[in-house]
């Protein structure tokens, strides 16, 4: 059995939701050796969060961006406003997206779907870097 944790630091970023798999992925190469095994990625922000989906058609994360922006919209007349209108906002992506994702791990690879990919969606304007967690469990071969 193994266990490995590494934080993994992303560069700021503007608001929308970004691909990150491939950055989650070099920053693990340990992976390659688990023929079973879970990833576990946990983002330490309340204004950014983490989800999987569709990774390649990219109108997918400027059509997630739209609605996300429409369900929690700074127009709304929240009483935490004293980080600026975009905080809240942010909050409430965050709560709804989560802060953390469980992936499998099968046969050395993360057991994504063809058209999944892991995105880290920053909801503020102007965010400095987020930093992420990853915790990776699993079973050498033998």
């Amino acid at each position: 059995m193994i266990w490995i944790q590494r934080p993994l630091l992303m560069k700021p970023l503007r608001r929308g939701f970004h691909f990150i798999t491939r950055s989650v992925l070099d920053a693990l190469p340990e992976l390659g050796e688990l023929p079973v095994g879970l990833l576990h990625v946990f983002i330490q922000h309340t204004s950014a969060s983490l989800t999987i989906n569709e990774n390649a058609d990219p109108d997918v994360p400027v059509d997630l961006e739209s609605s996300f922006s429409a369900i929690a919209p700074e127009t709304f007349p929240y009483q935490h406003t004293l980080e600026g209108p975009d905080d809240m906002p942010a909050h409430v992506k965050s709560s709804l997206l989560g802060a953390s994702l469980s992936i499998p791990v099968q046969q050395g690879r993360l057991a994504l779907g063809t058209w999944q990919g892991i995105y880290l969606c920053e909801h503020r304007n102007r965010a400095s870097g987020r930093q992420l967690l990853l915790t990776l469990l699993g079973q050498r071969k033998p």
